[in-house]
């Protein structure tokens, strides 16, 4: 599930308002200065685009409205639900109701209780109004209904055992008694007099600026250390690796490019925080077009690419192999170890085409320019397939083209990257069941989809492993999907500050509301 990133655009515009440098007089302060408990100071990248949580998009977005809205569950470092807004959560023996209780300690920012009716109707929202990923993720739901003030029942129109994940860690709550008088949910702009009800709320905006978080000091999970979270907007990481040098941020909240990681990692004034990916980049081949229908072509192109040469040097050794497997490291319980990385072999890729009686090929391949890390690559995937007699024309693509070209399926070869992918039986669902939300290859497999579907009706990892194991030897063997990597994210931050709890995924990692709650000074 992918988020907006940065817009090259977006960078130039920015530029002329950005905040001051290191030595400007904006500067809030020399390294040598002690950090203190009144500010926590985070760089970023972009400006906030939306401030309904149910429909924002970008990783800004996303950083300031999950300090706001609760959801129900949070993740912990292994990539498991732990409670947040509810405290326990179940199935019925017949997998088709989901009940799930609350604490009663939350309140929103004019003093209402999160209740069960906000619960109740963010997820009828969705629902009703189809927006958004979650909207794909709940398609099991028949209708929510408050029990109480502190729990909720969720019937189903089928056992569904990824519905609780879902919910629980994609769905932000929202006041029922602010939302609803607006005539659509998706089109509330939610964009002045927030009421809100996390360990942080917005209190200030300055557009291409500053947004300015006030800490919450009767928060239900418990006071933050900090005082004051206070996002600042740079044109570029460059400038906010140079503003964290400087003192100016204690913290840069962007992924760093690995060129720019390997070289603060031997700082002494930066912490490296190093984050599993939940997600993975990849090559997916469009399955409805000729020759990409026949599977040994598809073949031969997961042959023609250099895996180990992409991660070693494009992403500076910060990735790992999945061995060519949608069921990366980052998930250990439904890991396969029998999976197997496919070869860089041109000649076999040679082989494979000859007996495809496919000669000259030559495709396109599709890739959003502004990403660091594929802009890097997708000349090696060119030069690499050259070796096997294949020519692939580069296309790098304005971001909102690109992501227009991907949801109209129009392309050959779409090079990209999901980023989290956290929950196997409801992920492969949307990206290689027929019909899927995010199946860009267009993914027809009869056999594929009973796996999936047999996989979402399991009521527990345990029981999902095997299909969804099986699912994923398919679309290993059939090059559904040809996972090059899983990254591994670098955050850096001032070593005066400690007690972040990373998340393994870029979107949470050490900006998710429980570690910034409990972020605070070094020493």
């Amino acid at each position: 599930m992918r988020r907006g990133i940065l817009l090259a655009a977006l960078a130039v515009a920015l530029a002329a308002c950005a905040p001051s440098v290191p030595g400007s007089s904006n500067s809030s302060g020399s390294q040598s200065a002690p950090a203190t408990a009144d500010r926590l100071t985070i760089g970023t990248t972009a400006d906030v685009v939306n401030y309904n949580p149910l429909v924002g998009n970008s990783r800004t977005d996303s950083w300031v409205t999950n300090l706001m809205y609760p959801h129900l569950t949070q993740m912990d470092q292994a990539g498991k639900r732990v409670p947040y807004l509810a405290t326990e959560w179940s199935y019925s023996e017949d997998g088709k109701a989901a009940t799930v209780k609350l604490r009663d300690d939350m309140k929103w920012s004019d003093g209402k209780p999160v209740s069960a009716d906000d619960v109740v109707f963010s997820v009828t929202a969705v629902q009703k109004e189809k927006f958004g990923v979650v909207a794909g993720l709940i398609t099991a739901l028949d209708k929510a209904e408050a029990v109480s003030p502190t729990e909720v029942k969720f019937t189903l129109t089928r056992p569904d055992g990824t519905f609780l994940d879902n919910v629980g860690f994609w769905l932000p709550i929202v006041p029922k008694h602010v939302f609803e008088k607006a005539p659509s949910v998706q089109k509330f702009a939610n964009d002045s007099n927030w009421v809100s009800a996390g360990p942080f709320k917005l209190t200030k905006v300055e557009r291409g600026q500053r947004y300015i978080m006030e800490r919450v000091d009767d928060f239900g999970p418990g006071k933050p250390a900090v005082k004051e979270v206070v996002f600042r907007v740079f044109p570029d990481v460059n400038t906010e690796v140079l503003a964290l040098r400087n003192g100016e941020i204690d913290l840069i909240g962007n992924v760093l490019p690995p060129a720019t990681a390997a070289e603060l990692k031997s700082d002494p004034k930066v912490k490296l925080v190093q984050i599993p990916s939940l997600g993975w980049a990849h090559l997916q081949y469009n399955t409805k077009r000729k020759p990409l229908d026949d599977v040994r072509v598809r073949q031969a192109l997961a042959h023609a690419v250099d895996y180990e040469a992409i991660r070693n040097i494009a992403l500076k050794g910060y990735a790992k192999s999945s061995n060519s497997s949608v069921l990366t490291p980052s998930l250990p319980d439904y890991v396969d170890p029998s999976s197997k990385e496919y070869a860089f072999d041109p000649e076999q890729s040679k082989k494979l085409l000859a007996e495809a009686g496919v000669s000259n090929l030559s495709l396109g391949m599709i890739y959003d320019q502004a990403d660091p890390n594929i802009a890097r690559w997708a000349p090696m995937v060119r030069d690499s397939a050259k070796k096997a007699g294949i020519t692939i024309k580069l296309q790098g693509l304005e971001r909102n083209t690109y992501v227009e070209k991907g949801l109209k399926r129009d392309f050959d070869i779409y090079a990209g990257s999901w980023a989290v992918m956290d929950n196997p039986p409801a992920n492969l669902g949307l990206a290689f069941k027929t019909g899927g939300f995010i199946n860009y290859a267009q993914v027809s497999d009869p056999k594929l989809d009973d796996l999936i579907d047999q996989a979402q009706r399991a009521l527990s990892p345990a029981e999902a492993k095997a299909p969804i194991q099986e699912a994923a030897r398919i679309i290993h063997d059939q090059v559904y999907d040809n996972v090059l990597y899983v990254e591994t994210f670098n955050i850096a931050h001032s070593t005066k500050w400690t007690g972040f709890q990373p998340m393994p995924s870029e979107l949470l990692s050490i900006l998710n509301p429980l570690s910034l709650a409990a972020a605070k000074p070094a020493g």
